[in-house]
């Protein structure tokens, strides 16, 4: 098995660190086979760089497999190959590759990587202080042309931290001190120098936006101030973003034509808008008041744009239903409420009833660099009260909160988040049932390739910028 060594020696050459290459494709020109095409905006201009780590042919076998597709294999095991789950059932009905290495896990859990769509690691890392702090462009009630991948710090070492969790994959977002806060970014969570060695290959834009209480206290006179102003915010922002999409609609057709046309000015906080009104940026909206999710809702429906997930979503339970119907996804802490007003009506059964619709989708989130370590420990709650009403939630439904439901509102689920043949191998051994306050993620795979071993602290990634801290030495010793 391939040795994870510390960050500084991996990085030896871009290679190791998925650092070379650009997949991206150039730029259009004026001419194209000697007729004019349309000069539009590179959608993708800081694209991923990421190279999977090296990895071998693994069998992990004899564990209780929960697979994220609703199903529980009692013995069963998981082939990974080439960097892919390339076999999954029960152990003596699985085909071990010639040369593969043998895990046996008997007694254990294996899951697919746990997937976070709401932290704010490396825009807010550890250590916390002003000059780190970069996750809140609070300038301007739309600051919907900021990207967070452009504040992430990619040594926070609240990266390994959530490794050791068990998470594989996690959306990055600004802050809510706006009503367009921003674009969100996926990442793998593997080391990397730059950002762009940790993008999820592929992965949609998020939007961020916010309502209620948060962007209406920041900007006092020069407003919002009231949640009615938040919605004309909102609406205007729309309007603006429809005549933007709309001049770069009407400039392409006229050079399809053959007409001579210039292109239409950039406007970043537009393009993302725009953007969102075609699709292609999926929208996540902090929002935890019933009602006002239920507006957001006839909101999308005015300006037609879906939302892909509320965010938060402290009173989602009273409008579950209306969530289903609409494909939305509410993702929620277990059991955070009452830090202020529009928290105050939260129930600890509320992950469990939005799951309970029929199409219902309940995601666990951790909004929070420590509770991103124990996602499985939080769910392992909003199961267990979700129980205690008598909703018979099962392990095998629970682990889609932190897995499935999470890739499906973050437009990866064909990749990730459940273990089927052909999807990337983000697997995670665990020392017992993952929903027990006493199992550990004791071996995280990303890719294929070992990232992360409890037991073997040469296997354990450390940032350059814990290299010499007191307590990351060698071995875990006192650095010097």
């Amino acid at each position: 098995m391939r040795k994870t060594t510390l960050f500084l020696a991996a990085c030896l050459t871009l290679a190791a660190c998925g650092g070379s290459g650009d997949d991206s494709e150039s730029k259009e020109t004026k001419k194209k086979d000697g007729e004019a095409v349309a000069e539009l905006p590179d959608k993708n201009p800081y694209p991923s760089t990421y190279i999977r780590y090296p990895s071998e042919d693994v069998v992990i076998t004899g564990a209780t497999v929960l697979t994220g597709t609703g199903t529980l294999i009692e013995n069963g095991a998981v082939v990974l190959h080439d960097g892919k789950v390339a076999a999954v059932g029960a152990a003596d009905e699985v085909d071990i590759p010639d040369g593969a290495e043998t895990i046996d896990a008997a007694g254990k859990f294996v899951t697919p990587g746990i997937i976070d769509i709401h932290s704010h690691l490396g825009v807010y890392p550890a250590p916390s202080v002003s000059s780190t702090s970069d996750g809140n462009e609070a300038t301007s009630p739309n600051t919907a042309g900021v990207w967070a991948e452009h504040s992430i710090w990619p040594q926070d070492p609240g990266f390994n931290r959530a490794l050791a969790g068990g998470i594989t994959s996690l959306m990055i977002l600004p802050g809510s001190a706006n009503l367009f806060g921003g674009r969100t970014v996926t990442i793998k969570n593997v080391p990397g120098r730059t950002v762009q060695e940790m993008k999820f290959p592929d992965a949609p834009y998020g939007l961020k936006m916010a309502c209620g209480e948060n962007p209406k206290r920041v900007y006092g006179k020069s407003g919002p101030s009231t949640r009615m102003g938040n919605f004309r915010g909102y609406r205007d922002g729309w309007i603006d973003a429809a005549a933007y999409k709309k001049k770069w609609d009407d400039y392409a057709e006229k050079i399809e034509d053959g007409e001579d046309a210039d292109p239409p000015s950039r406007d970043l906080k537009l393009e993302t808008l725009a953007m969102a009104l075609d699709g292609e940026v999926r929208v996540h909206m902090h929002c935890y008041r019933a009602d006002e999710m239920a507006q957001v809702i006839d909101m999308s429906e005015e300006f037609g744009y879906e939302i892909s997930s509320f965010q938060h979503a402290v009173e989602a339970y009273k409008v579950a239903d209306l969530l289903a119907e609409n494909g939305t996804c509410a993702a929620m802490w277990a059991d955070w409420w009452g830090f202020k007003l529009e928290a105050y009506d939260g129930v600890r059964e509320n992950a469990a009833l939005v799951a309970a619709q029929s199409e219902g989708c309940a995601i666990i989130h951790s909004d929070s660099d420590v509770g991103i370590q124990r996602l499985n420990q939080e769910t392992a709650k909003a199961m267990a009260d979700g129980n205690a009403i008598g909703l018979n939630i099962t392990p095998e439904e629970a682990i889609t909160w932190i897995t499935a439901n999470p890739a499906k509102a973050m437009g990866i689920l064909d990749q990730t988040g459940t273990l089927e043949v052909g999807k990337m191998g983000d697997v995670v051994i665990w020392s017992g049932d993952p929903f027990s306050v006493y199992s550990q993620a004791e071996k995280v795979f990303i890719d294929g390739a070992l990232m992360y071993d409890r037991n073997d602290p040469n296997i354990n990634p450390r940032s350059d910028f814990e290299l010499g801290q007191l307590g990351q030495g060698p071995n875990g010793g006192a650095g010097k």
